[in-house]
């Protein structure tokens, strides 16, 4: 019995508020996932979305708590490994994974689809805290500067060329934000964002025809309303028709008739799926959860006990935001459609197990780093 109550002593210290937070997220995607997925009378259960969400839920869980349970800086020594061993997953699945939407991104296990880069934010995190961290290394030297835009540019440029423009996206702001929380001067963050804008143009003549096509209709709404610009357009009706509460669980038109494609509702426009059946009060609870979740994972950086640990912490907040940010943007109009999910919400295997994963490892440095 004391041996127990020993192993489970950890957990005195959860965050409590957290835990809450992104549980109450699962239990809403999940939900608007049955609401907007392919689970229509006469499908097994087996290849219902809500059920094989569920069935995630149930396996990441646990796996928060595990990881949670585990001293973080027990990890340091494997972080390179860990890296390494996620660049290999990157490579190789360019060569063997399967091609959808016209990304190389996943690998077919049969039982789901596994999207290596979902893992590989979580390593690169890891290695970066590990080797910023460092006492002894002093982040102003350029060989470290440098050293740390090596470790983020190999998994950037993996990832690019898949290619999967939305995953990318977040590996730079992840970057600059732990550079900054390392003590990476202003003048030079200042010089790395603006290298960053001089390559727009570059990125501009090798992106794909159908990733131009998505930012010249943002630009433009009206250039492709059947083609690339319909999705888009059909996420703003359904976003604009909830009005103030919604046409009620279940009733959301622009997805029961199919203007809001089956294929993209339960996954990039789940947002679009909250805001029509349940309306502004509904996404403002939904987006009151993250800005919780947000403040918890602030207050365990400000906590954090070293410098590893805060910086674990604000990258895995910086990872979580931008997520969030990018994905209500793009479904509202405001950015271009990028392929984003939306964490702990938006339906998908490898997203919800590897964002469970980072935020229990968030959890990890609440408990032994605070």
């Amino acid at each position: 019995m004391g041996k127990v109550l020993r192993t489970l002593k950890p957990f005195r210290r959860l965050d409590w508020v957290a835990f809450a937070c992104t549980l109450a997220l699962l239990m809403t995607g999940l939900l608007f996932i049955i609401s907007a997925g392919n689970d229509a009378p006469g499908v097994p259960l087996i290849r219902k979305q809500g059920f094989k969400q569920l069935v995630f839920i149930a396996a990441g869980v646990p796996m928060y708590l595990v990881v949670a349970w585990i001293d973080y800086r027990k990890l340091r020594e494997y972080a390179g490994f860990i890296y390494a061993g996620c660049l290999l997953l990157l490579a190789g699945v360019l060569v063997f994974g399967v091609e959808i939407n016209g990304s190389k991104s996943w690998y077919d296990l049969k039982v789901f689809l596994f999207q290596p880069s979902e893992v590989a934010k979580i390593a690169l995190i890891l290695l970066l805290a590990s080797y910023l961290g460092d006492p002894l290394r002093n982040t102003r030297h350029p060989r470290v500067i440098f050293t740390a835009l090596g470790i983020g540019g190999a998994c950037f440029l993996l990832i690019l060329i898949q290619p999967d423009l939305g995953t990318a996206m977040i590996l730079p702001c992840v970057m600059v934000a732990m550079l900054f929380v390392a003590g990476l001067p202003w003048r030079i963050l200042g010089v790395l964002l603006l290298l960053g804008v001089m390559a727009l143009p570059l990125a501009w003549t090798v992106a794909k025809p159908y990733q131009k096509e998505r930012v010249l209709v943002f630009l433009d709404p009206d250039r492709d309303p059947l083609g690339q610009g319909w999705n888009r357009k059909q996420s703003e009706m359904a976003v604009g028709s909830g009005g103030l509460s919604g046409k009620g669980f279940g009733q959301g038109t622009q997805n029961l008739l199919g203007f809001l494609p089956a294929t993209v509702a339960p996954t990039d426009f789940i947002f679009s799926v909250i805001a029509e059946e349940k309306g502004f009060i509904g996404v403002s609870l939904v987006i009151g959860l993250y800005c919780v979740l947000f403040l918890s994972l602030a207050r365990t950086a400000l906590r954090a006990s070293d410098l590893v640990g805060r910086l674990l912490a604000v990258g895995i907040l910086t990872m979580v935001f931008v997520h969030e940010t990018i994905n209500v943007a793009m479904t509202i109009g405001l950015m271009p459609i990028v392929g984003l999910p939306l964490p702990l919400v938006s339906y998908g295997g490898s997203f919800v197990l590897s964002m469970l994963l980072a935020l229990g490892l968030a959890q990890s440095v609440h408990i032994h780093g605070g």
